[in-house]
């Protein structure tokens, strides 16, 4: 299949403050890390350096044919605690939005992505009532200082993760497994905390568009479980879609698929499918064209793909789920639905939260102890795609 994608259709690839600068020590997840009795098999450490070596990836971004970046500022730096904010942290995020458009791509900055500073765990985290009107505080002084430059803005990225990993599985922090009071209530906030901090972004300088980075899928139930499938999908997307109505756009992450038992509950992949062995999902490109009907349909919003890609030592693979991925997004294109950009997970090879170093999504490896970066041959074929604005 071919696919022309429309004039103005932004390109682009992302990464997260915590999973490429590197010693982010103040924040929960580095304590998270190191705390004994938890599912992390390894700390991130120096990451990819990218804390100092921030202009080389962005140079990796122009030489591969993207035009935009999205990555996350980390609140950790610029609130290191409660109230006390940190010019020089503020100062370091505008140099490196500054170098974005100094090489000739668009800065798309995620506001929350996952971490939080470790004060702010001590109040009690997403469980906490007075998490709303500290992080929007923290918007508000960070747009204050950067939003002239931004070109894209994303308030938080996947809550639906940070809730249900956090309070269901206990494999993000705090920790906790099946506490649906603390999911419940983590949710709520969640909500409350993308809506404040959307109305202090349009409100500071700037003029860009503002958003909401959701995680979807595909989803299937045996015959009968119909009823159970359709209540697990809007507690887990619908609540936040719903949160999205009315935004710029919405962000539409999405990788694989969810299978549900007569229950309503998790259950394995199905016998006989591809699974991804770093992520122990199924290889589920057609997720990507589901969740984009879904988030339409629900919304009403422009879409963005603020995520896709693929976990895989094989970059053959890669190439292949990224191809089937994108004739999703040409059909969905083909039947009007307003989808405005892709962005690729991930740039580089990085720290993937609990499973570590083992999935690498990067169309660019990292060496671990030189940070030396080598494109693969996925960047060079994606950038292609997105420089001719076609998928041949």
């Amino acid at each position: 299949m071919s696919v022309t994608f429309p004039d103005g259709f932004l390109w682009g690839v992302a990464a997260a403050a915590h999973q490429i600068e590197g010693g982010n020590s103040n924040n929960d997840w580095w304590a998270f890390e190191h705390a004994p009795d938890t599912s992390c098999i390894e700390p991130s450490g120096d990451c990819t350096n990218s804390f100092h070596l921030y202009a080389d990836d962005i140079a990796l971004v122009r030489v591969h044919g993207f035009a935009a970046y999205r990555f996350s500022i980390e609140w950790s730096r610029i609130e290191p605690e409660d109230g006390e904010f940190s010019r020089a942290a503020l100062d370091y995020y505008r140099r490196m939005i500054a170098e974005c458009h100094e090489q000739g791509v668009q800065p798309v900055v995620t506001f929350h992505h996952f971490s939080n500073p470790r004060w702010v765990a001590a109040l009690g985290g997403w469980e906490s009532p007075e998490i709303v009107d500290r992080f929007t505080r923290y918007c508000e002084r960070a747009v204050a200082h950067l939003g002239d430059l931004i070109t894209i803005g994303c308030t938080i990225n996947e809550p639906n993760i940070v809730s249900m990993m956090g309070y269901l599985w206990g494999v993000f922090p705090p920790g906790k497994s099946g506490d649906f009071k603390a999911y419940t209530l983590a949710n709520e906030h969640l909500v409350r905390a993308h809506r404040a901090s959307y109305e202090v972004l349009k409100a500071g300088p700037g003029d860009f568009p503002v958003g909401l980075c959701v995680a979807m899928g595909d989803w299937w139930a045996p015959e009968g479980a119909e009823a159970g499938l359709e209540r697990a999908r809007r507690m887990h997307e619908g609540t936040f879609l719903e949160a999205a109505r009315g935004d710029d756009f919405v962000g539409v992450q999405a990788y694989s698929r969810t299978r549900l038992d007569e229950r309503g509950l998790p259950t394995g992949p199905e016998p006989g499918v591809e699974i991804v062995p770093s992520m122990e999902y199924e290889f589920w490109p057609r997720a990507l064209e589901v969740a984009i009907r879904h988030a339409a349909e629900v919304t009403g919003a422009p879409i963005y793909v603020t995520e896709n890609g693929l976990g895989h030592d094989d970059d053959t693979r890669r190439i292949a789920y990224v191809r089937e991925a994108l004739e999703g997004v040409g059909r969905c294109l083909a039947d009007g639905i307003d989808v405005r950009g892709y962005f690729y997970w991930s740039l580089l090879d990085n720290f993937e939260w609990a499973r570590g170093y083992v999935p690498r999504f990067g169309l660019v490896s990292v060496t671990r102890d030189t940070f030396e970066r080598t494109p693969k041959p996925s960047a060079a074929w994606l950038g292609s795609v997105a420089r001719s604005n076609r998928l041949d």
